[in-house]
């Protein structure tokens, strides 16, 4: 789930994958925490959801310290009651605490609400799942082996058009030389989509009905999933989403900044160790247009619940769509290795929960934050997390990762949730 340049999140994966597989029984543990037994979380009962919210700000202080994050905070939401958390300090200068109610970039989140945005206008009739997306962008896949006759929609929201992820290329996170290098300069969709198309495909687009088809993470695919949104109602993917989704909702800390550089409202700054420096490089105030419909949101815990539990109680979608997007496939072994059980829709994610049942997520990852969250299908239970100070070092972001997974799994298992929903699958 990057959105970032993927290299390093491939060579943490690797490490992740490495660690687990060299000591499973213990890597699970440490994953998930201590489990509540199955089928408890059907119902949960005050006592245990109680527990959940009372011990979130423990679980988070306790991620904190053991991943070495400069701030972590959260929203936890059992049953309509929520309860936040937070830990570090939101600016190292000054020490100040982190927000109580904060605002942050959400990067990869940003694909799930692009895809309902596509999804509705299927609902619409006015595209198709199977169209393929020359229908739409005559011209822009080609090249190179890359035939966008042969890609339909559905590869874009699923990862299965084999298309090459461009933020492969994008050489502006390897150091802090090259992201000051790069932290102000704009990009196009179009520039984007021309960077993947330099490379051949890494597979031929999967068949609709394929249960186990080619999978492979790449930005480029909801880039263009943005330029089809415009193809198909001539507005910019931002406006849609905002009348769509944002504005029903009352989303009111969620927005496109587009070219502004700047978050507004309460934040805590974002903070990224490269390779070629040994101090944290404040990676806050940064363009992202290079991000696109692929990741440029600004959101809140309170929004991100609001969103997807209105999506996962069906508010969003007509039931055709809501059962497209819910149908997944396997992600690839590796993703496996660090997300038991991950498979993919179209735009969100699905997990194993240890004590039973699944959560439905997208996380995101920009140089320096790292935004986590998931949520019961009856939504009933959810939680968000957001982090800063990511540091470079393979071990360092096993770490992190596995803490942000063990608050997730032991927020949402000691509240109930376990076996609260509906099962994975196709």
């Amino acid at each position: 789930m990057r959105t970032t340049r993927t290299t390093r999140a491939v060579a943490a994966t690797a490490a992740l994958a490495a660690l687990l597989t060299l000591a499973p029984a213990q890597a699970a543990t440490a994953l998930a925490g201590p489990a509540a037994a199955p089928g408890h979380g059907l119902n949960p009962g005050p006592d245990r959801a109680s527990t959940g919210r009372s011990s979130f700000q423990a679980d988070v202080s306790a991620a904190l310290r053991e991943a070495d994050f400069v701030s972590l905070a959260g929203e936890l939401r059992v049953d309509g009651r929520s309860a936040r958390a937070r830990a570090g300090v939101a600016d190292l200068r000054t020490g100040a605490p982190v927000p109580a109610r904060t605002t942050f970039r959400i990067a990869s989140t940003t694909k799930t609400f692009v895809a309902v945005t596509l999804l509705q206008l299927v609902g619409e009739g006015r595209l198709s799942l199977d169209d393929p997306v020359e229908r739409w962008l005559p011209g822009v896949v080609r090249g190179n082996g890359n035939d966008g006759n042969a890609v339909t929609v559905r590869n874009l929201l699923q990862n299965t058009s084999g298309i090459h992820n461009y933020t492969d290329i994008l050489e502006d996170e390897d150091s802090a030389a090259e992201f000051e290098r790069h932290r102000f300069l704009r990009h196009t969709p179009e520039q984007l989509v021309a960077l993947a198309m330099r490379h051949q495909p890494s597979f031929p687009p999967a068949h609709k009905d394929d249960p186990k088809p080619d999978w492979e993470y790449s930005n480029t695919n909801f880039v263009l999933a943005g330029m089809v949104i415009k193809a198909v109602t001539g507005n910019n993917w931002r406006v849609e989403l905002d009348r769509r989704i944002l504005r029903p909702l009352r989303l009111t800390d969620t927005h496109a900044p587009g070219l502004a550089t700047r978050l507004r409202g309460p934040h805590a700054r974002s903070y990224h160790r490269f390779e070629d420096s040994e101090d944290y490089t404040d990676t806050t105030v940064r363009d992202v247009t290079w991000a696109d419909a692929a990741g440029e949101l600004v959101s809140s815990h309170r929004d991100v619940h609001r969103f997807f539990t209105a999506l996962l109680a069906g508010g969003l979608l007509r039931p055709a769509e809501q059962r497209a997007m819910l149908r997944t496939v396997p992600m690839p072994g590796m993703y496996q290795d660090v997300w038991p059980g991950a498979r993919y829709g179209l735009g969100i994610m699905s997990q194993s929960l240890p004590c039973g049942g699944v959560r439905w997520n997208h996380g995101g990852d920009l140089a320096g934050t790292t935004a986590r969250n998931s949520f019961t299908a009856d939504g009933r239970f959810g939680i968000s997390l957001v982090s800063s100070g990511k540091r470079y070092e393979d071990q360092a972001i096993y770490q992190q990762e596995a803490a942000l997974q063990k608050v997730i799994d032991r927020s949402l298992c000691a509240s109930g949730a376990g076996s609260s929903g509906t099962p994975q699958g196709g």
